[in-house]
């Protein structure tokens, strides 16, 4: 209203490939077994903690520990992640967006491929500020990034937000909305999960989205 853009939240889903899907599976039955014979749960408030203290102590352990991250990884950084992407970016070519990953690899990845500016930790301050300043001026239509910019960022020209992957934190989602809610003359805001079906992000999602920032 007075001091907060309209805006809609979008939930965008895409597909593995079959290859990916085959990996996925394997590896989480792999880690999911191995839980289910120590008698883990990762839902309870020391599942995580005894997951890696139990998996480190033995080969079989530290295996289910890596096909947990692999899995993990095949459903953040999915394939068609990134057409979906190219997708969005053609359709609000004219707005400007920011782009969110969960770690620097991805953010680089996708600043290579599709020649947008990155800002991550290892951004050095002069250089942050010069990318910031193009992207508010309009001579950079996005930029790509992880957890830097999840707050205390003035960008209010942002009309788009595109969650390529993140954590299930709700704190986490609602900083990453915030960027793009800043009232700006008649901006309508929007934001974008991409989200692999079919896998665990749908649960990350889920949780992430437990704010009444999200009950329109």
């Amino acid at each position: 209203g007075e001091f907060l853009a309209n805006y809609e939240s979008k939930r965008v889903f895409v597909e593995l490939e079959p290859s990916e899907a085959t990996t996925y599976q394997e590896s989480r039955k792999t880690y999911r077994d191995y839980l289910n014979r120590k008698g883990i749960n990762l839902g309870m408030p020391n599942g995580w903690a005894r997951f890696l203290f139990e998996g480190g102590r033995s080969e079989e352990g530290r295996k289910a520990i890596e096909a947990f991250r692999l899995q993990k990884k095949i459903a953040f950084h999915a394939e068609a992640k990134i057409e979906k992407l190219k997708e969005l970016l053609l359709q609000h070519r004219e707005d400007p967006s920011i782009i969110f990953c969960s770690d620097n690899q991805k953010v680089y990845e996708i600043s290579r491929k599709l020649l947008i500016p990155a800002i991550t930790h290892e951004t050095k301050a002069r250089e942050r500020r010069g990318i910031l300043e193009r992207f508010k001026s309009g001579i950079f239509s996005a930029i790509v990034t992880n957890k830097v910019l999840n707050e205390g960022v003035d960008v209010p020209s942002a009309r788009v937000g595109i969650i390529l992957s993140g954590s299930g934190t709700v704190r986490e989602h609602v900083q990453r909305l915030g960027r793009i809610l800043r009232k700006h003359k008649d901006k309508e805001a929007v934001l974008y999960e991409i989200i692999t079906r079919n896998t665990s992000e749908e649960y990350t999602s889920d949780r992430r989205r437990q704010h009444d920032a999200y009950r329109q």
